[in-house]
């Protein structure tokens, strides 16, 4: 069984940075993509970024050369580095893996952008 756990969110001003952190239990984490969404109030849940097993990414339009996400195979652990961050950005933030037809989800993290 996989447990996902997220970390790393808050209040932060327009134009700050943040990073999440999605640390992993059980085995095998590395092979395996692994997805960030977001959720903001009254809208549905968005993909974010995307990191396969051997390092590609993908990003959605919306958060391209603002967002990086990377990920550390020995510490099971996902990151989005978040900059430029914009009001838009608030939402709370999961981390997601799929396992053939299993999809594990962390509890999320809250991150506003407010002044």
């Amino acid at each position: 069984q996989l447990q996902l756990v997220e970390s790393g969110g808050g209040l932060v001003q327009p134009g700050g940075s943040l990073r999440l952190s999605c640390a992993a239990s059980g085995s095998f984490f590395s092979m395996y993509v692994m997805n960030w969404y977001r959720q903001a109030p009254g809208k549905q849940r968005e993909l974010v970024a995307t990191i396969t097993s051997g390092g590609s990414t993908n990003y959605a339009d919306s958060v391209k050369g603002r967002f990086t996400i990377s990920r550390d195979n020995a510490k099971n652990t996902v990151y989005l580095q978040m900059n430029s961050l914009k009001p838009d950005d608030t939402a709370v933030y999961y981390c997601n893996q799929i396992r053939g037809k299993y999809g594990y989800w962390g509890q999320g993290t809250q991150v506003t952008v407010s002044s």
